[in-house]
């Protein structure tokens, strides 16, 4: 290899970390950009089960269904297989959000906070 050899093949090297620094850039604008619409969605989310709670507890029905909760799990894990997603990982992120529901049903039911869905 001539010095001239080593020089481009370090000029490619630069070149190509360089282009893998702005790949990562672009690849991270798009992950914040999902991470925002999550935080939407989620809200969204929130906001539906706010209501649910608050019919829940005006006529007197428990904060938590859990035949609802199996039905969804076993859809939600379907959904992940299809979309190549973890289906294990699935079921847990919807456990954690049913779990905040629940709690949420709850304070709403004992009389708490109930113009919010926040925790």
């Amino acid at each position: 290899m001539t010095l001239a050899d080593a020089s481009g093949a370090s000029d490619e090297g630069a070149q190509d970390v360089e282009r893998a620094k702005q790949l990562l850039v672009e690849e991270r604008r798009s992950i914040d950009n999902i991470d925002a619409a999550l935080v939407h969605l989620l809200a969204e989310r929130f906001s539906h089960t706010q209501r649910v709670g608050l019919l829940k507890a005006a006529h007197g029905l428990p904060p938590a269904d859990p035949s609802r909760e199996q039905e969804q799990i076993v859809h939600l894990r379907e959904l992940a297989d299809e979309a190549g997603l973890d289906p294990t990982f699935a079921e847990a992120f919807l456990r954690f959000i049913v779990t905040e529901v629940i709690r949420h049903h709850e304070r709403i039911r004992d009389g708490g906070d109930e113009g919010s869905d926040r925790g």
